[in-house]
């Protein structure tokens, strides 16, 4: 339990890799410097590129600039920014997902109860191109964003999402931080990273709560290719192998149990949903929806039952799984 006698102290923790994203990453900070809580201190972590590291400080001198000191990938630089910041709350936000000016004011307000650890908000998608008629709302998970199912107002859940989410400093350097086995590496789409962090935060806490406020909004931005039926597909094969990963280190009945009452509940209704719509006319585009929904079932499971088999193989062979064991090339 920790002890709360005064407001806590909050950092937020924004890590980048791409120089693709830039006009999107100096959106995201403006986003972070209009907040209505101002921070203690703005951490970018640099996920070992040279080069966007050179232009970044170049330019911006508000806010703290740190070169990834972990392997490639998110986790690792997730980490540089647990092993720099100070505060008492971290806040984690993507490099392309804008912060609302009241989203860490509502992150950190929960954190008066000291049976918190963490604290996570809804994520929305903002479509470069529009959301494609066949990808439906249950489904936005495959795109870092909040799906249709989840808790609409607060209540406790067993994971925040990545694009928004904030951990007690306290809790992330006691257990030990970010799994380096999992998480993106690049453009490899692996993740599930917070999940495992989560549950194994909480093993060692009986009665601690981790809170998710969709109150607390951020917009992600999707990219057009990230709507399409392929990257449908790889982001679900890569999901299946993730919780694998994570149902090794934790357990099945803790790394799937949100899962099971998802596939039993919410996916049922979206098929059916998608049936209806294109069967009464009311949206010709609705078998296109209840397909995408059996295809990325379908795709997901697959990836767990090859997970499975991989178990005991090194991190390195998992991610090339994901291109090489699966039926289509690497995505961005």
């Amino acid at each position: 339990m920790f002890i709360a006698s005064e407001p806590p102290t909050v950092s937020v923790v924004i890590c980048c890799y791409t120089m693709e994203r830039w006009d999107r990453l100096l959106d995201v900070i403006d986003s972070v410097r209009a907040q209505t809580l101002v921070p203690q201190e703005v951490i970018v972590v640099i996920d070992h590129n040279e080069d966007l590291y050179e232009r970044l400080l170049s330019i911006v001198d508000d806010v703290t600039l740190v070169k990834s000191r972990g392997p490639v990938g998110l986790s690792g630089a997730r980490n540089t920014g647990v092993d720099t910041a100070s505060s008492d709350v971290l806040a984690f936000l993507d490099d392309d997902a804008e912060a609302a000016p009241e989203w860490l004011e509502r992150l950190v307000a929960f954190y008066d109860d000291p049976d918190v650890l963490a604290v996570g908000g809804r994520v929305e998608p903002v479509w470069e191109n529009g959301r494609p008629g066949y990808f439906g709302e249950e489904l936005d998970w495959i795109v870092g964003c909040s799906h249709r199912g989840l808790p609409r107002v607060a209540s406790e859940v067993r994971n925040v999402i990545g694009a928004n989410m904030s951990f007690r400093l306290a809790v992330l350097r006691q257990v030990g931080g970010f799994n380096l086995a999992l998480g993106r590496q690049g453009s490899k789409p692996l993740g599930c990273e917070e999940t495992e962090i989560c549950i194994r935060s909480r093993i060692g806490a009986p009665g601690s709560r981790i809170v998710y406020e969709p109150a607390a909004l951020v917009r992600h931005h999707v990219p057009a290719h990230r709507g399409t039926l392929r990257y449908m597909l790889a982001r679900s094969w890569s999901e299946g192998i993730s919780k694998a990963q994570v149902s090794q280190v934790v357990g099945r009945k803790r790394a799937l149990g949100p899962e099971r009452r998802y596939v039993k509940s919410v996916l049922p209704r979206a098929v059916l949903a998608g049936i209806r719509d294109w069967s009464t006319g009311r949206n010709r585009r609705g078998l296109g929806r209840a397909g995408s929904v059996l295809a990325v079932l379908a795709f997901t499971s697959a990836g767990y039952v090859r997970g499975r088999r991989l178990a005991h193989v090194s991190t390195t062979q998992l991610s090339r799984t994901v291109s090489q064991g699966a039926p289509w090339r690497e995505v961005q």
